[in-house]
C-alpha cells in the first residue's frame, strides 16, 4: 500500500497561484499512477488531474486546462498540481490518490487516498 499526504493549501485571492503537493511513501512511487480531485462544499468528488507512472502523459479536467498543470518527481516520490489564475468556483477540497493501474475520471477505482488540503480561493 501507499500513504499519501497532501499540502500547500490555503487561501488565496481570484487570479493568484498555488502549487499543492502529495508525498508518497510506503511503496514505490513509479509503480503507481497518481492524480488529484477535489470536492467543493456540498458538491460531489469530481476528477481534476491525473499522471502516468513515468510521467509521460497526463489528463486534465476541462474547466482547469490551460490554468493547472500535474506533474511528478520520482526522485522525490511527490507529485504537484500547480494551480494558475485561481477563480472563486476552484475552491474545494484538493485530494491526491494513487492507483497501479487506473488513472481515469471516476473517484471509485482509485485505491489510495491522502485527507486533502483546503483551497479557498476568495473574490
Amino acid at each position: 500500500q501507499v500513504q499519501l499526504v497532501e499540502s500547500g493549501g490555503g487561501l488565496v485571492q481570484a487570479g493568484g497561484s498555488l502549487r499543492l503537493s502529495c508525498a508518497a511513501s510506503g511503496r514505490t512511487f513509479s509503480g503507481y499512477n497518481m492524480g488529484w480531485f477535489r470536492q467543493a462544499p456540498g458538491k460531489e468528488r469530481d476528477f481534476v488531474a491525473a499522471i502516468s507512472k513515468s510521467g509521460g502523459s497526463a489528463s486534465i479536467r476541462n474547466s482547469v486546462l490551460g490554468r493547472f498543470t500535474i506533474s511528478r518527481d520520482n526522485a522525490k516520490n511527490t507529485v504537484y498540481l500547480q494551480m494558475n489564475s485561481l477563480k472563486p468556483e476552484d475552491t474545494a477540497v484538493y485530494y491526491c490518490t494513487a492507483d497501479a493501474t487506473y488513472s481515469g475520471s471516476s473517484d471509485s477505482p482509485w485505491d489510495y487516498w491522502g485527507k486533502g488540503t483546503l483551497v479557498t480561493v476568495s473574490s
